[in-house]
């Protein structure tokens, strides 16, 4: 797939990307720069390149995330966004801006992939093997009280935090749609709220305004949101300390694992709740 796309393998390099999953390359070849995107291994709950790939393809007159080039279950290719992507102290600065994209996201036609916070949550506990009572206390808390009625349905990028915004010389874009489905609004200001939370009330009021919705509902829904959001994401930190843990990883890998614990902590204790 990769040679169809970018031509001949002796005249395109391959430049391994940073991130929290680890895979994804940078390719650059006569024909352009793309990015290659493989299949997680081992499973991450709910990454399916099939459906991260048809998903951008509905997506891809909307302007706010990268063009899909090629793709299938074991990795998609897409085209590069050039930029830079923001830090914590831009984020927080372009914050009309992220709320207009999202406003330019949050108002396209629904995808067809529906996210069901559950059933994902329950994956993850299954999938892990390092478990702890209190952890399961809070999965079977959220069961009885089931997922909140939706404020309304959009499509959602779900992994949307300073890294994940490029500013390029088109403007604002968003990349890695791995966690992308259709969900509820609110959820996704909850987690937007979650990377930015001393401007939790500034980032409400502006999104609120610039999609006519009611502030003191978008409150009280990101309110219910937000112990699903945060046990979502201690259970993700969680499985991957553990998958780190069990390739017997080096030094450097250790120092990921450490700093995944830690991430873990800060979202949600799942020892002492």
């Amino acid at each position: 797939m990769i040679q169809q796309v970018t031509g001949e393998p002796e005249k395109k390099s391959f430049i391994p990307l940073a991130g929290l999953t680890g895979h994804s390359q940078k390719i650059v070849s006569p024909r352009g720069t793309f990015i290659a995107r493989a299949a997680p291994q081992p499973v991450i709950p709910f990454v399916d390149r099939q459906r991260e790939f048809r998903l951008l393809r509905k997506l891809q007159a909307s302007g706010v995330a990268p063009q899909p080039v090629a793709g299938h279950r074991q990795g998609i290719i897409l085209t590069w966004c050039a930029g830079e992507a923001l830090d914590e102290h831009r984020f927080s600065q372009q914050r009309p801006q992220i709320v207009a994209l999202l406003q330019q996201l949050h108002q396209q036609p629904l995808t067809g992939y529906r996210l069901q916070l559950l059933p994902l949550l329950w994956r993850y506990w299954q999938l892990t093997p390092q478990r702890h009572h209190r952890w399961l206390r809070a999965l079977r808390r959220l069961t009885q009280q089931g997922e909140p009625h939706p404020l309304r349905l959009a499509p959602l990028h779900m992994d949307l935090h300073a890294g994940n915004v490029i500013q390029g010389p088109e403007g604002l874009r968003l990349i890695d749609w791995e966690y992308a489905a259709d969900g509820d609004v609110a959820l996704e200001l909850a987690a937007v709220c979650a990377s930015d939370p001393q401007h939790q009330a500034e980032w409400l009021a502006e999104y609120a305004a610039a999609m006519q919705l009611p502030l003191t509902a978008l409150v009280q829904q990101v309110r219910r949101w937000q112990p699903w959001l945060q046990l979502l994401m201690a259970s993700w930190y969680q499985l991957r300390a553990g998958q780190r843990e069990r390739r017997h990883i080096t030094t450097a890998g250790s120092t990921e694992l450490g700093t995944d614990l830690i991430a873990l902590r800060r979202c949600v204790s799942l020892q002492d709740s």
